[in-house]
This record gives C-alpha cells, sequence and structure tokens, in this order.
C-alpha cells in the first residue's frame, strides 16, 4: 500500500482520485449516456429530414420536417429559424416574413433554455467529424501545428456580419460546412465532401478542437445566448479535490474555472456546451445538471444557513464569556 504521506489532497481535504474506467459494460454505459444520447439527437434530427425529403414521412397528412438545418417548417405549421442566419440576412438589409422571423425567435429561446451551445454539441452535425478528430488525436498524441486564440471565434462572428452587410447576402451561409454536410447527407454525394475532409484533417493534424473551438463563428453567437442560458452544470465546491480529470475531456477547458464555479455555484461561461462530458469523469460526482434559478436559491439558502451557523457560535460564546 502507499504510505499515506504520499497521497495527494485536494483543497478539501480529501484524497485526489483518478476516473476510472467502471469494467462492467453497465458502468461504461453509465460513462457513455451522454455521448449516447448525443449521437441519437444529431443522427435523430438529420434523420428526420432525409426521411421528410426522400420518403416522405407524414404526420396527420403533413410532411414532418421540411427545409434544413437553417431554415424549415415542422409539420407545415411550426416555422423554425437559426438565428444567427436571420441576423445574417438583416444585416444584408433583405426582407424577412414574419414567419422566419417567429422561427427565429423560437429557436431562440429554445436555447436560451437549454444551453446556448448545447446546439454545438447536441444538434450540429459537424460535431460528429470534430469529435471523431479529437478522438483520434488523443490515440495517438498529435500535437498542433498552431497557435490560435479560442476568443478569434468573435472575430469570424463579426466579420460574418460585416461580410454580410457589404455584400447584400448571408456570407456565412454559403461556406458554412454545417449547411454543406447537411446538404451532403439529405440531397447526395457532392463536392462539399472536400471541404468536410479538410476540416477533418484540419482538427486532426493542424489544431485541436480547431473549428468549433476557435474558428465557427455560429458557436461564438450561441456563446453569447448561452452566457444567459438557464441550463448549466452544477458545481459541489466542497466535494472537490481539483483532480483536473474534467479539464483533460472538456473540448473547452477555459470554462472550467473553479473558483469562479465555486462562487457562483455553477460553470458560468458561455462557451460551455453543455455536452456532459465533465460529469462522467468526476470521481467525486462534483459536476451535474441544474437549473441556474435553483442553484442561485440554493446557495442564498446555504449562505443564509452558514450565516445564523455563525451567529449561533458567537452568542455561545458570549453565553461561556
Amino acid at each position: 500500500m502507499p504510505d499515506s504521506n504520499d497521497v495527494k489532497l485536494g483543497p478539501n481535504g480529501k484524497p485526489v482520485r483518478p476516473f476510472v474506467m467502471p469494467e462492467s459494460i453497465l458502468g461504461k454505459l453509465k460513462v457513455w449516456r451522454f455521448l449516447i444520447f448525443r449521437r441519437f439527437v444529431q443522427l435523430s434530427t438529420l434523420l428526420l429530414f432525409f426521411g421528410s425529403a426522400h420518403w416522405g414521412w407524414m404526420y396527420n397528412e403533413k410532411p414532418l420536417i421540411t427545409g434544413n438545418l437553417s431554415s424549415s417548417l415542422l409539420l407545415d405549421s411550426i416555422p423554425l429559424a437559426d438565428p444567427f442566419a436571420v441576423l445574417q440576412i438583416l444585416v444584408s438589409q433583405q426582407t424577412l416574413l414574419s414567419e422566419v422571423l417567429i422561427g427565429a425567435l423560437i429557436i431562440l429561446i429554445f436555447y436560451w433554455l437549454v444551453g446556448g451551445r448545447a446546439w454545438c454539441s447536441w444538434v450540429c452535425p459537424v460535431n460528429m467529424i470534430t469529435d471523431l478528430a479529437s478522438f483520434v488525436r488523443r490515440k495517438f498524441d498529435i500535437k498542433d501545428a498552431l497557435q490560435l486564440r479560442r476568443k478569434f471565434r468573435y472575430t469570424m462572428l463579426a466579420l460574418a456580419l460585416i461580410l454580410s452587410a457589404l455584400t447584400g447576402i448571408a456570407a456565412f451561409e454559403w461556406i458554412s460546412p454545417i449547411s454543406i454536410l447537411h446538404r451532403e447527407i439529405i440531397f447526395g454525394l457532392g463536392t462539399g465532401w472536400a471541404l468536410l475532409i479538410g476540416l477533418f484533417i484540419f482538427d486532426l493534424l493542424i489544431l485541436k478542437d480547431g473549428w468549433c473551438g476557435h474558428i465557427c463563428p455560429l458557436g461564438a453567437f450561441y456563446s453569447i445566448v448561452g452566457k444567459f442560458s438557464l441550463l448549466r452544470i452544477g458545481f459541489n465546491t466542497a466535494t472537490c479535490t481539483h483532480c483536473a480529470e474534467c479539464t483533460g475531456v472538456c473540448p473547452e477547458p477555459q470554462v472550467l474555472n473553479l473558483k469562479k464555479a465555486g462562487e457562483k455555484g455553477y460553470i458560468s461561461a458561455g462557451e460551455c456546451t453543455n455536452c456532459g462530458r465533465c460529469i462522467t469523469v468526476c470521481p467525486e460526482d462534483t459536476l451535474h445538471f441544474d437549473i441556474k434559478l435553483f442553484i442561485a436559491k440554493n446557495s442564498a439558502q446555504k449562505l443564509s444557513n452558514q450565516l445564523d451557523d455563525k451567529q449561533t457560535q458567537d452568542d455561545h460564546r458570549r453565553q461561556i464569556a
């Protein structure tokens, strides 16, 4: 057995334990549960578009969904639209139907509720390509060949809007790998696959999480939405040993500012994708999905209890004195 003096202790005084993958199938499935759910949502979304376009999927004699990930119609009656695409069109001074604006508002409210960049990890089909590149990088320990600040994506966001205003078209939509991949899958193979292969190679050999984590302007847009979102990764300071297992798997490790998370009770950065990777590898169950309003209420209650306890202790000391 190791000497007890050699055991590393966390700031809470508890031993720092590494994450250990369970040996049982059920244990592994528990660790992989959010990954499985994410892939199910991503593939199901594509399947809905494909089935409606090619197999005529209907409900009450209405097509399940028509259009694409930028603008679509659910059950021939509910408009859905990408808010960032709509914003580009608005700054390009084009006229939009009220249905499209309503569709953008519906999507905006949805991602305000579930976390802005939940789009990136739970719906965006490009995420499957970049996750594969990241997986291969880890297997072969491939190092970055390029350094780029993650805030560069906000520059790309501004550039997309400026170009849209100057050219009179939604600039990013013309070159978006998301739109290209959707078209390739739904409407057949074409030259767009060359761009997607290039994106995979870029993430694999040039820069880890290069597209999603550093460049994508849509991800930057949803990061702004995510700053105000209700669904959060809750953080329990008392149980955290700072083992850093969460930062090892997080595609946006800079969001795991544990000091700030301890103050707020949750991961507050808008760049968090709510993918759940950190939750499943935490040996102490420190991280979990929670609602920001409930977290604030619980934090206030804990603070009140701490003040009451302190007041009780002070009263007790005065009585003894």
